[in-house]
């Protein structure tokens, strides 16, 4: 955990802590002592004056104590949600730059609890540390080195008490510990189950499996409340036996220090301020319980979250990274005999992909599902890295290059059209910023969507619920493709972008790409099941089972090539295809 907090904690504040905490327990420890003073010394022989003086001082040390503990509070909740902060803003920047590859390796829903459930737990155990664990090793020293200074005999009684409360903390730590480790497992498996039923609602009633999901939810739910309970039970537990240790301490004190009195080898205030300081004692024993009980719980966040840190990316910048020039006139893209292959798998998903386009053309890819099409593509922004061969833009490796200016040169339009909470414009304005109206208007009527937003009486400035849940995903499609349009490219990639149009639509909004004068200084690739999509293509590229089977114009595919063949066949009928 320590680990975790390096760097992202101020070490100031941590001292300032530090500083008044002591001072708090300075001051807590001098009060029983003043008790004592003016018990012995006040009380016992009539000495107003002397208790209106040692009550002055006692009133003094209760303000200083309280504005110890006010400013060490104050510090130690800055120091730990400043540390929750710094760790939140870390993770979110490290998933953020993870390559696909790294994506893959952790749930989206374990992300989100290391992100808000697991930060919390550390949050909370600074928190403790910066006030428990400070107070409790030095109230104790300093309170049994008193104790023994008013009464040596009295504490052999801690001879008995403390073990007591040690043997009863580790017993409760042995069986607490594993399941509070346990939480953060099942806290991620409550929300893998709630996240897959709020995104797959529609599936679920589609197939009439709402019971089934309910089930699924309320087993996870009933796990994690069981955890739970079985974990709070065991805690229940100490602080009905912690005050009965505290009373049995406290009444052996008094049975065996009224002896002392009546044989006046102990003086009441004595007696007083020695059961204050047993109870400091214990409390001392009972807080640093309290604190190793939480440590292994936060301990086991810590290494989750790091796990995120330390997920080493695959993909590598060299130092001085090669410039792209993304205002020229001309671009090419070539992929010289690509293989990749996805993480612990046997097989390649591509194998030896070979072709290359220049400004004005248009690249189709079609083949069945699974045949690597989305993975083809994915390599062109890298999103992952190729095992072998080389992918260039405009003659210059992609692997030399920054991947901020490789994406800014590749706009990308993934198969689920995604769209984020907001307005129009700041959806269409993702790309580009600086987008102007006139821009954006462009670009949506290209991808044939001017219709349905001049329809609007808010225009640009439409609400857009969370993923665009308030437009048919025809809308949503050709919204993902205004937005790419916006933001002005080397390279425009669809990924099965056209799938949710109807003919007419899918064929005036690809003429309409073909006549617009910035498109025809770029490259389209476009992945499409369509034979009707990619048959006006310049280059079309034919793919089963990762590798490429065929490579040509329509024209010259379905003369020759048996794969692309089949699609037609599939597709079209006899008649269509003559």
């Amino acid at each position: 955990m320590l680990k975790i907090a390096k760097g992202r904690i101020s070490y100031a504040a941590v001292l300032g802590a530090v500083l008044f905490m002591i001072v708090q327990v300075f001051a807590n420890l001098n009060l029983p002592n003043l008790t004592s003073d003016i018990v012995n010394n006040g009380v016992a022989k009539g000495d107003i004056s002397y208790i209106w003086k040692i009550g002055v001082q006692m009133v003094g040390y209760s303000l200083l104590s309280i504005a110890a503990a006010i400013c060490n509070v104050y510090l130690a909740a800055r120091t730990s949600q400043k540390l929750g902060q710094n760790l939140r803003t870390d993770i979110y920047s490290k998933v953020i730059h993870f390559t696909n590859d790294e994506y893959d390796q952790i749930e989206t829903s374990s992300l989100i609890t290391r992100t808000t459930n697991d930060v919390v737990q550390i949050q909370n155990v600074a928190m403790m540390m910066l006030r428990m664990m400070i107070m409790a090793p030095i109230m104790l020293i300093g309170a049994s080195f008193l104790a023994y200074s008013k009464d040596h005999q009295l504490t052999m009684i801690f001879l008995v008490s403390i073990p007591l409360l040690v043997i009863f903390m580790g017993i409760m730590l042995k069986f607490a510990v594993p399941l509070f480790q346990a939480m953060q497992t099942k806290t991620d498996r409550i929300n893998r189950v709630f996240r897959e039923g709020l995104t797959g609602v529609r599936v679920i009633r589609a197939f009439r499996q709402d019971q089934f999901e309910q089930d699924r939810f309320e087993d996870a739910n009933v796990d994690y409340t069981r955890n739970a309970i079985n974990v709070n039970t065991i805690m229940a537990f100490a602080l009905p036996v912690m005050t009965l240790i505290m009373s049995g301490t406290n009444i052996a004190i008094i049975w065996f220090g009224a002896k002392l009195i009546g044989g006046q080898a102990m003086q009441v205030g004595n007696l007083i301020a020695f059961m204050t300081y047993a109870t400091q004692i214990l409390m001392s024993f009972m807080m640093l319980s309290m604190v190793f009980i939480f440590i292994p719980r936060a301990q086991a966040s810590a290494k989750r979250i790091q796990a995120v840190f330390n997920l080493k990316s695959t993909m590598t910048v060299p130092d001085t990274p090669a410039e792209l020039d993304t205002t020229a006139n001309q671009h090419s893209l070539a992929f010289n005999h690509v293989t990749y292959r996805y993480r612990n798998a046997e097989q390649p998903a591509l194998t030896d992909i070979d072709f290359s386009a220049t400004s004005g053309q248009t690249v189709a890819i079609i083949g069945g599902t699974g045949s690597g099409k989305t993975s083809l593509i994915n390599l062109i922004p890298r999103f992952y890295d190729v095992e072998s061969g080389d992918i260039k833009i405009d003659g210059t490796d992609i692997s030399t290059l920054d991947t901020t200016k490789l994406r800014n040169a590749v706009s990308l339009v993934p198969q689920k059209a995604t769209l984020f909470t907001g307005s129009l414009r700041e959806n269409m304005q993702y790309g580009k910023p600086d987008a102007t109206d006139d821009e954006i208007w462009h670009a949506l009527d290209i991808a044939r969507a001017r219709d349905f937003v001049e329809e609007d009486p808010d225009g640009l400035d439409m609400y857009v619920e969370q993923g665009g849940g308030n437009f048919s995903g025809g809308q949503r499609q050709r919204l993902a493709i205004a937005r790419a349009l916006v933001k002005q490219s080397s390279v425009y990639v669809f990924d099965d972008s056209f799938s949710a149009l109807d003919f007419k639509t899918d064929a005036d909004l690809r003429a309409a790409l073909r006549q617009d004068a910035h498109i025809q200084q770029s490259i389209t690739v476009i992945v499409a099941q369509r034979i009707a999509t990619v048959a006006d293509a310049d280059l079309i590229l034919v793919l089963d089972n990762g590798k490429l089977v065929g490579k040509g114009t329509h024209d010259e595919l379905r003369k020759t090539n048996k794969v692309y063949q089949e699609i037609i066949h599939s597709q079209l009928r006899e008649e269509d295809d003559k």
